[in-house]
């Protein structure tokens, strides 16, 4: 199941379903991402902090390039069910944003399909966020080090 939407989630809903959906799963692994109050480590402790984060996408776009990662994860490891929801709209410091859950024979393809996908949707889903610290809000560019976790894959296709 993939799901853009505005409205929170319930994680202990979504393994039951991943659960329910993998009955021969040897291993379910899952991640779920947070709002953090400040963008880059090194803002900690510097004002202002965040007041919210706000995402962007285009629907159907968005839906897609995520089918797509998803779909490339099957293709790699033995993935008998996952789970993406992503958040859009007006988030706060400490707000769930994204869940990434996959059921697999085996503990080892749940870890990998999982970071796989997480590494995928961080440099390839159509999401534009929007931070507003104090007075002033910034449009935030993506990091070098999500491109660098994304690479390594490519070495190991």
């Amino acid at each position: 199941m993939i799901s853009v939407q505005k409205a929170d989630f319930d994680m202990a809903q979504l393994y039951g379903a991943l659960r329910e959906e993998s009955a021969n799963a040897g291993g379910i692994a899952c991640f779920t991402g947070l709002v953090r109050e400040f963008y880059e480590p090194e803002d900690k402790g510097r004002e202002p902090a965040v007041k919210s984060l706000f995402l962007e996408h285009y629907p159907g776009m968005t839906e897609k390039a995520l089918a797509d990662i998803v779909a490339e994860a099957e293709g790699r490891w033995d993935v008998l069910a996952s789970q993406v929801v992503h958040r859009v709209g007006e988030l706060h410091a400490g707000d769930q944003i994204v869940f990434v859950g996959v059921a697999s024979t085996h503990r080892g393809d749940a870890f990998a399909a999982a970071e796989f996908i997480m590494d995928y949707l961080k440099t390839r889903a159509p999401f534009w966020k929007k931070q507003q610290a104090g007075d002033t809000s910034e449009w935030i560019e993506s990091r070098a080090s999500d491109e660098q976790a994304r690479a390594r894959w490519e070495k190991s296709s």
